[in-house]
């Protein structure tokens, strides 16, 4: 395991909203941007924490593929949806403003939804879908991005990983936030392990020749250029139902798209036909249900936590301890959390040291 440096959480912000607004984004919107990275890390989802910082964020905008200006524009707007154009801006940004949205015209007729045209790589799912719950509501998101997934029975990357991800309110501490991709594993998460220097998992990536690839760098580089592929969720074939994470994978591609007339499949490649990077015009949709217009929230959150509750008490395999509900684990990595800080590993303080030094932003890192 990568040998690992705690950061507070107030030091990791400062540093990143420092960066943020060297780049050229408003201090608000740095703010947004760095707190949606952070929730990710404070749920233990490192594949799309503050890792990302550099290479998904600041490295886009140094290239001009990511506006850091974000302009928002209404297109269509009715009194429960609305289409918005974001016109390559920040993602987080876009998106927290249409989740808002979805959540204020819920409130005043019981549910919401804004779909969304030319964003950008949006952070953490789940962290949408709990603005929701927050709300006493039901939350949906997903969100379409670069090719990834192969089609069961094929070998070429045509879909994103595509999460499909819900939020629910709940009489515990937590909420119930399932916050998962379409593919067996996503992008992130190969990233993630090629900066520990660890093997991807047999079985979850294809390559043009149908065999297996677990090289993460190799991967990394052969999915940019079409040598590889992510398997959907399931696996490879129909043996174990990959045809199932293959069409939710489809289900969200077709909402994040057609709903706005957007970009899709081999569009959304960030590749011109000279071969030069382009930005990911991104699609995505936002759905907010008040409880309140059914039979209450107080009925919903109660239970919801009922089913949760028997789920997690039922009976234990041999040899396990312990059987958990979506967002639960996450919970307990925030409790480990919260006063330690955000682990870095030397990776990603390193990605940190270079872009403070190449932007030449006034900052110094306790530990150094």
């Amino acid at each position: 395991m990568d040998e690992r440096t705690n950061v507070s959480w107030n030091e990791i912000e400062e540093f990143m909203v420092k960066v943020f607004m060297k780049v050229g984004l408003p201090e608000e919107d740095a703010y947004t941007c760095a707190d949606i990275l952070m929730e990710s890390d404070r749920r233990g989802i490192e594949s799309h924490g503050v890792n990302r910082f550099k290479p998904i964020y600041i490295d886009r905008i140094n290239q001009g593929i990511l506006n850091p200006v974000t302009k928002i524009d209404v297109i269509r707007e009715t009194k429960t949806t609305a289409v918005i154009d974001g016109n390559n801006g920040m993602g987080m940004v876009i998106s927290k403003k249409a989740m808002q949205m979805a959540i204020d015209k819920a409130k005043e007729y019981g549910m919401g939804m804004v779909a969304v045209r030319n964003s950008t790589h949006y952070g953490i799912a789940g962290y949408y879908a709990t603005m929701a719950s927050k709300a006493g509501m039901i939350g949906i998101t997903g969100t379409n991005a670069r090719p990834s997934i192969a089609p069961t029975f094929g070998v070429e990357n045509m879909l994103g990983t595509n999460p499909l991800t819900f939020g629910l309110p709940t009489d515990e501490e937590f909420p119930f936030v399932l916050d998962c991709a379409t593919s067996i594993t996503q992008r992130g998460k190969i990233e993630y392990f090629a900066k520990i220097g660890k093997d991807t998992p047999k079985g979850m990536v294809v390559g043009r020749d149908g065999l297996p690839k677990t090289n993460s760098d190799e991967i990394l580089i052969d999915l940019t250029q079409g040598r590889a592929a992510l398997a959907p969720l399931g696996g490879i074939g129909e043996d174990l139902a990959g045809y199932k994470g293959y069409g939710y994978a489809t289900v969200v591609e077709v909402l994040s798209s057609a709903l706005q007339a957007g970009s899709f499949l081999k569009s959304l490649s960030g590749i011109d036909e000279s071969g030069n990077k382009k930005p990911y015009p991104l699609g995505h949709f936002f759905i907010a249900i008040d409880t309140e217009a059914f039979m209450g929230l107080d009925t919903f959150k109660r239970i919801a936590g009922d089913i949760l509750r028997e789920l997690r008490n039922s009976t234990l395999a041999p040899g396990s301890k312990r059987i958990y509900t979506a967002g639960e684990k996450e919970y307990d990595v925030w409790l480990q959390r919260k006063d330690s800080g955000v682990p870095l590993t030397r990776g990603v303080i390193s990605d940190f040291i270079n872009v403070r030094d190449s932007l030449n932003v006034d900052f110094k890192f306790k530990f150094e």
